[in-house]
């Protein structure tokens, strides 16, 4: 069998193949022969077969990684992380081409090995913060426009990247959050679901008729373009105060729309109440003296005299007593 019958024998390819890999020769004199210094064309073969899975394996990480974010984050994010997964191929790729380059990476691990250790301690807030984004992105509670509640900051999200989500609160501060801190925390997301609920606890008279204060309530939400029918509001009365009945009030709301139903109902409904006759009660305090006290109180009432003067209690000289 000649030496080119041995090459492309194919019980002796991969022997070649596995040979080449690990930098060492092939006895083959066609694929051990020298191209220059110690590189030769089994190398050159090698590089050749590196370059082209390096290649393929990017394409069809570039692609797995498109294909499962295309929506879902945003195409800055998207590219940023297509970006990084090549880096890790290339240099993982480099790794593998040193031995046919003939270079001696056993120095470059042990000095890598020492510099990672020091990077890895120096930045892993920004390892976990990193980790954290690719989670956030893949979960996906927030997205930008959402308006969320983050560890008691409210506002609107204006972008999330690999490292960090941006919150512009409702007093037009841009705040940085980092997303380990986003991701282990609390989020609620206001907007998430296409309706949102909002109540309010209104008072009105013991005097007035809470039955029609239920109905001029009902009317009043059902002519709101952003009050919803379905679900249906709920009204129903709550609690018998101190100083007044109180009737609860629960309204949902596209969430887009929330802020404005909320703000506009309240006081369309207080003013709707007015026109009705039924009226919001002030704080009253009532006295009681007893029960012949309270008949000449009651006796009296039209009189001008004082409560002191009707149940005949002595007003105190001025300076005190004596």
């Amino acid at each position: 069998m000649t030496e080119t019958d041995t090459l492309f024998n194919g019980s002796e390819i991969f022997e070649n193949l596995e040979t080449i890999m690990n930098g060492g020769t092939t006895g083959n004199s066609l694929l051990d022969t020298v191209i220059f210094g110690e590189f030769t064309i089994g190398n050159l073969i090698a590089l050749a077969i590196i370059i082209a899975v390096t290649i393929l394996l990017k394409k069809i990480v570039s692609t797995l990684i498109r294909r499962v974010l295309t929506g879902k984050v945003d195409v800055k994010n998207t590219d940023g992380l297509v970006k990084l997964a090549s880096w890790v191929i290339y240099f993982v790729a480099f790794l593998v081409a040193c031995p046919q380059l003939h270079i001696d990476i056993s120095g470059i691990l042990v000095a890598g090995g020492i510099v990672g250790v020091a990077i890895g301690f120096a930045s892993q807030n920004t390892l976990s913060n990193l980790i954290a984004g690719i989670l956030l992105m893949i979960e996906r509670p927030i997205n930008v426009g959402d308006v969320v509640i983050i560890n008691e900051t409210e506002g609107y999200v204006e972008s999330v990247s690999l490292l960090s989500t941006l919150i512009k609160t409702y007093d037009g501060i841009l705040l940085r959050i980092p997303n380990s801190n986003v991701f282990s925390a609390d989020i609620r997301n206001c907007v998430s679901n296409v309706a949102r609920r909002f109540s309010y606890g209104i008072d009105i008279r013991y005097s007035d008729n809470a039955d029609t204060a239920l109905k001029i309530i009902r009317d009043t939400i059902s002519r709101h373009p952003y009050a919803l029918t379905e679900p249906a509001p709920s009204l129903y009365v709550d609690d018998l105060g101190a100083h007044g009945i109180r009737v609860a009030v629960k309204i949902w709301s596209p969430s887009a729309y929330w802020w404005t139903a909320r703000t506009e109902l309240l006081w369309q409904i207080f003013k709707d109440l007015r026109k009705g006759g039924v009226d919001v009660p002030f704080n009253q305090l009532t006295l009681w003296y007893g029960k012949d006290d309270a008949e000449k109180l009651q006796e009296n009432i039209e009189s001008d005299k004082s409560a002191a003067e009707i149940i005949g209690i002595k007003a105190e000289p001025e300076g005190g007593m004596k």
